[in-house]
């Protein structure tokens, strides 16, 4: 009997090692991965100028407190802010706890306006952690069953619904902040319209607002950019990150901008782990690595030829709805409920994973091949086929 705690569905299988898009487990199987973690391994795995460098950052120093200063973290915060336009980052150690650190900020930010109770505007279908806040905040009933009572002091609206936040701007006087996801990525992969996003930014800027987007899963240049807000012109004054920002070593950042910076000062938040030597020398070494390589035009371009892909050889194949998403992060949407196709597809060496019960989410890391995104094609596309028609 396993002595781990039983919160993970796992699959049957488990890996000895990696190299670029691929993973074999420890019976000598090899698979190609389209999920990278869930959008974590942005580098693929064992990439040789990442693990050199963590393995000289782990020779030298892997922790230090944070009452002292840390050089490694100046060096991460100054590039961050340096590619995003923000001004000013507070590290760490998973996208939760980012956005925990992002709900935190918005309060004290509402209550230095004298504001008692401050509300938050949230979405549906949105996920933002486990925690107790970033569950509450998360609009999905079944991850929230069996923790209440909730955290209070969130308004939930659809998602692109840019008049519903106007209708709460007129009858709710406590509206600190909206939180959104550009993208939902455990909510179907549904991108926010462009033009609701710059809305939603000269919305926030009518109320004195934060506009606070979490980026955790689909920024670091999954979409061809830095980050998805740039797609749109807009700057936040609040952005989360984690998951592909070290590359598989765990790190969360939040970042504030405008009226948002300085809002936090000595005393009002901390983590003993966040912004250690090796998670920050993994996160600077992930985005040199990403610029060297010109990895973000790859990412678009890659993108763009699995869109092509999947768009071509499921054209008019009934049950499929839609295919959509930017960049390298990608959903294919079905009529029905498709969870057993991550079992079929790892059947045939294939790893991906499916998101609001009907929705094939691709993930694949930003050093995949052109060649390798064919043979992800050439499995995932019939696959599909077979499914739908038994």
């Amino acid at each position: 009997m396993s002595h781990v705690m039983n919160t993970y569905a796992r699959l049957p299988l488990a890996f000895s090692h990696g190299e670029g898009a691929w993973l074999w487990d420890t019976e000598g199987r090899r698979y190609l991965d389209a999920l990278s973690g869930i959008a974590v391994n942005t580098l693929g795995h064992a990439h040789p100028r990442f693990t050199a460098a963590l393995n000289e950052q782990i020779g030298k120093l892997i922790h230090c407190s944070n009452i002292y200063q840390v050089r490694e973290q100046e060096l991460l915060a100054d590039k961050l802010c340096g590619l995003s336009g923000m001004q000013e980052v507070f590290f760490c150690n998973s996208g939760c706890e980012a956005n925990e650190a992002a709900i935190k900020l918005a309060r004290m930010y509402g209550h230095k306006r004298d504001i008692e109770s401050p509300v938050i505007i949230v979405m549906e279908k949105a996920f933002h952690g486990r925690t107790l806040a970033t569950l509450s905040a998360t609009g999905n009933r079944k991850v929230q069953a069996g923790f209440e009572p909730l955290v209070s002091g969130f308004v939930r609206v659809p998602y692109n619904d840019i008049e519903a936040i106007r209708q709460v701007a007129q009858h709710n006087s406590n509206v600190v902040a909206v939180l959104v996801e550009p993208i939902q990525g455990e909510g179907g992969l549904r991108a926010l319209d462009i033009h609701n996003l710059q809305q939603l930014r000269q919305i926030c800027d009518e109320h004195d607002w934060l506009l606070m987007l979490d980026e955790v899963q689909c920024g670091m240049g999954r979409t061809g950019k830095w980050f998805a807000f740039q797609h749109a012109g807009i700057l936040p004054d609040v952005m989360t990150l984690a998951k592909g920002l070290a590359s598989g070593v765990p790190i969360g950042a939040c970042l504030a901008a405008g009226k948002a910076a300085g809002t936090f000062q000595p005393g009002n938040h901390g983590s003993t782990f966040g912004g250690n030597p090796l998670a920050c020398t993994a996160g600077l070494t992930t985005l040199n690595i990403i610029e060297q390589d010109k990895l973000l035009a790859h990412a678009e371009s890659l993108g763009q030829f699995i869109h092509d892909g999947l768009a071509t050889a499921l054209k008019d194949v009934k049950g499929v709805r839609k295919i959509r998403g930017q960049g390298l992060m990608l959903g294919i949407e079905l009529d029905k409920p498709c969870g057993d196709l991550v079992k079929l597809a790892l059947a045939r060496g294939l790893l991906t994973n499916v998101t609001a019960d009907n929705v094939i989410r691709l993930l694949p890391a930003l050093v995949m091949t052109r060649d390798e995104a064919q043979q992800m094609l050439d499995i995932l596309c019939p696959l599909i086929k077979e499914f739908l028609q038994s």
